[in-house]
């Protein structure tokens, strides 16, 4: 039973969705007046064809140009350009992931088919030939289906690969983490440890040559060891706190999902501004976007950083048409005003030409 079940996960399902329109195919010889329309109903050599295409790829060399003479002959013999379009769909979903010169050689293989099937459409029969060639579903859409297909598939495959950097992006900037809080702990409290090693053994010395001075190392070790634990309350309290990167990919992704873009300057040297600072502008990008996408109907926003002499700048702006700034039972503007505040902060929202504008200005000091 199970490995039924893990059978049926392994079958690429999307591509056989494209079947469900075979029965419209086979319609086109039916009702079936002559050995020829019992022969083109044949079509589960094409059926095999397309799983086998689908199914094996070691094969592909093989079951790829079958597929296609099958169907080509559908359009060159029979003059039914329906059938090729489940090879332009399928195949070039394929060879979306393959070098463009194997998508080349089959695109003019299945163009010199459609062609040649167009052309004997038109010398059998001009005037039925010509109406089938102006039908938007009998022509235009076989002559897009493997363009349109290839651009899809490959559209698929970029969004695969930035989703892929994303993830790689979040572990690295965890990895990031990770090594600056293991050289915080080295430079601060291995240094602090090591001293209340050195204290520890000095007492016991001293308890047995000079005990009077051993109350005195004793309360060092207590300063130290106390020191210390606030320290690693601090460090604990920091590990809460976000980075401008983690916050711009968390909200970047929050912004994809409600349609608007984001774009951003200066954010590889805001990375670099000192961690209090990006503390503060971060949970004011937060409280920002979230505003943005809850109020403003914008399709685009821009975060800007910049640092001129001492001060740190951030600027969040949107294309939005928000009607109010500010909202009765909203803590959103107070909440960014009071971190700002609390870092000695210039913070200011406001309206202009283009939308929403958020400026905030926190100094080194």
């Amino acid at each position: 039973m199970r490995s039924f079940k893990e059978t049926l996960k392994k079958i690429k399902w999307e591509t056989y969705i494209w079947l469900m329109y075979l029965p419209f195919s086979a319609a086109f010889y039916l009702p079936a007046r002559s050995w020829t329309d019992y022969f083109w109903l044949m079509m589960g050599a094409f059926l095999i064809v397309y799983i086998l295409v689908t199914e094996v790829p070691r094969w592909r060399r093989v079951t790829i140009p079958l597929e296609l003479l099958i169907t080509g002959s559908f359009a060159v013999l029979s003059f039914n350009f329906y059938m090729i379009i489940f090879t332009a769909w399928q195949v070039a979903f394929i060879l979306s992931t393959m070098p463009r010169r194997h998508f080349g050689w089959f695109l003019i293989s299945y163009y010199v088919f459609l062609g040649l099937g167009i052309i004997r459409s038109l010398q059998t029969n001009l005037i039925a030939g010509v109406e089938y060639t102006i039908n938007a579903l009998g022509l235009i859409f076989p002559v897009l289906s493997p363009i349109m297909s290839y651009g899809f598939a490959r559209s698929v495959q970029i969004r695969k690969q930035m989703s892929q950097n994303n993830r790689r992006l979040e572990n690295l900037i965890r990895r990031g983490e990770r090594d600056r809080i293991a050289r915080d702990l080295h430079d601060t409290l291995g240094q602090s440890f090591s001293m209340i090693t050195v204290k520890t053994e000095l007492a016991q010395k001293l308890l047995e040559k000079a005990p009077e001075r051993v109350s005195d190392e004793l309360r060092d070790i207590a300063k130290t060891s106390r020191a210390n634990l606030q320290l690693v309350r601090q460090i604990v309290a920091d590990l809460h706190q976000q980075t401008l990167s983690e916050v711009l990919l968390e909200q970047g992704k929050n912004l994809a999902q409600a349609r608007i873009f984001m774009f951003t300057e200066h954010e590889e040297a805001a990375s670099k501004w000192p961690t209090e600072v990006q503390n503060c502008l971060a949970a004011v990008i937060v409280e920002a976007i979230t505003n943005v996408i809850r109020h403003s109907r914008a399709s685009q926003v821009w975060i800007k950083f910049n640092q001129v002499g001492e001060n740190y700048h951030l600027e969040v702006q949107d294309n939005g048409h928000a009607k109010r700034l500010t909202r009765e039972n909203a803590n959103g503007i107070t909440g960014m005003l009071q971190r700002v505040r609390e870092q000695n902060g210039e913070f200011q929202i406001s309206s202009n030409s283009i939308g929403t504008l958020v400026q905030v200005q926190l100094s080194k000091e």
